[in-house]
C-alpha cells in the first residue's frame, strides 16, 4: 500500500536546469550585442578637475600627411625630428599637456611610432590619436577580405 501511493504522486526530486541554461545563453547573446553599441567612439582620456568649471586645456597638434609633411600646431615643420624640441618646450611649459597625433591612412605605421616616441622622449604622457567617426550603421570590411596587406617594398 505505501509503494503504490509514492508512485501515484509523483513528486519531483531534481531541478532541471535546461531552462535556466537556455534563459542566461539568450541575456549573454542580448548583452554581447548591446555592449558593441554602448561603446564610447571616443578615446577614453583623464580630465583634470577645475572648481572654475573652466574647460580649457592645451593641446599639442601634430599632422603627419601621406605626402610626408609634419605640421606642428597648424605650422609646417622640416621633418618629423622637428617634433621633439617643440614638444619638449612646450611640455616644460605645461605638465599637464595633451598631444593629438593625426595620421593620414596612406602614412606608414613606423613614421606614427617614431613621432610617438619622439613625444614620449620629451616627456609628454598623455598621448591621443585622431580619428574620423565611421558614417553609417555597419563598419565596413578590411580590404581583402581581413587578410593583411602586403609589406611595402623599398
Amino acid at each position: 500500500m505505501a509503494g503504490g501511493a509514492q508512485e501515484s504522486e509523483d513528486a519531483i526530486v531534481g531541478i532541471n536546469v535546461t531552462p535556466l541554461v537556455d534563459i542566461m545563453l539568450v541575456l549573454l547573446i542580448i548583452f554581447m550585442v548591446t555592449a558593441k553599441m554602448i561603446v564610447s567612439k571616443s578615446v577614453p582620456l583623464e580630465l583634470p578637475k577645475a572648481a572654475s568649471g573652466s574647460d580649457v586645456q592645451t593641446v599639442f597638434s601634430i599632422v603627419l600627411a601621406a605626402d610626408g609633411t609634419t605640421q606642428v600646431d597648424s605650422k609646417n615643420v622640416q621633418n618629423d625630428d622637428a617634433v621633439f624640441p617643440l614638444a619638449k618646450s612646450a611640455e616644460e611649459k605645461n605638465k599637464e599637456l595633451r598631444a593629438v597625433i593625426k595620421a593620414d591612412t596612406a602614412v606608414p605605421h613606423g613614421r606614427v611610432i617614431h613621432v610617438l616616441d619622439l613625444l614620449k622622449q620629451a616627456g609628454v604622457q598623455k598621448i591621443a590619436f585622431g580619428v574620423s567617426p565611421i558614417t553609417g550603421a555597419a563598419p565596413a570590411a578590411a580590404p581583402g577580405g581581413g587578410a593583411p596587406a602586403p609589406a611595402p617594398s623599398k
